[in-house]
């Protein structure tokens, strides 16, 4: 689970909110096949860049600019 290395309640809710805030962002953009797989690889962005958030907008910014540099590249 990505999330697990969260124990804080406050980290946590701030993780799911910024999963699904990315997620609504991004879904329409992704094929429906592979929604599973990118779901869950931006669920261990957030789980990696959570961290070192300052707030969940900051979070929700930080993964869209990795997720988006990578599907450039």
């Amino acid at each position: 689970m990505p999330f697990s290395s969260l124990s804080d309640p406050a980290d946590l809710a701030r993780a799911y909110a910024a999963l699904e805030a990315v997620w609504n962002e991004v879904k329409n953009s992704i094929a429906e096949s592979e929604h599973e797989n990118e779901r869950t690889r931006i669920s261990y962005l957030v789980a990696g860049f959570a961290p070192l958030a300052l707030d969940e907008e900051d979070l929700k910014q930080n993964v869209l600019l990795h997720y988006r540099h990578r599907e450039a590249a």
